[in-house]
């Protein structure tokens, strides 16, 4: 199979899996554990962009063809995210965004917000708190971060023969 299709398979998949491991263990209502997801999730997508991104190097393509690759990678990666975001928060954990607040009340009034003041960030976070805008947000960090590693990593991890330079 293709490596840009492999790495964007095994990112979105190992993604989402990560995504449910949180669910069912409850680490998403936990405030500690719910700052263990983003890293987790950022970690899994660099693994599988140096992965993917080493396949690619040895079929020949340069820095700029790497840094396509790592895109297209992580663009596949995003689809399955939107995916599977939409199965958490639609099927599976249709009390997320509520658990979530919950925790958010708790831990504003345990910093000694007023309740005024946790009413207006409460209200802030709302437009974010749906199933698309959530799974929309896994779309573009997996996008913006998958750009930027593909970038820097394409430095180290490419062809650097002559006739690399001119592949894409």
């Amino acid at each position: 199979m293709n490596p840009i299709l492999n790495a964007g398979l095994l990112i979105g998949v190992l993604c989402g899996v990560w995504t449910f491991v949180m669910g069912m263990t409850g680490w998403y209502k936990d405030p500690v554990m719910v700052n263990v997801f983003l890293p987790a999730v950022i970690l899994i997508e660099i693994g599988g962009l140096i992965w993917g991104l080493r396949q690619t190097a040895a079929q020949g393509r340069g820095y700029q063809g790497q840094v396509v690759a790592g895109t297209l990678m992580s663009v596949i990666a995003g689809v399955i995210i939107i995916a599977s975001s939409l199965v958490f928060t639609m099927a599976a954990f249709p009390n997320y965004f509520n658990e979530l607040e919950a925790m958010q009340r708790q831990m504003l009034a345990a910093q000694g917000q007023s309740a005024a003041a946790i009413e207006e960030a409460i209200e802030a976070g709302k437009v974010a708190a749906t199933p698309m805008a959530n799974a929309m947000a896994g779309f573009i960090g997996t996008l913006v971060t998958g750009i930027l590693v593909s970038a820097v990593a394409a430095i180290w991890i490419r062809d650097k023969s002559p006739a690399a330079r001119s592949l894409v």
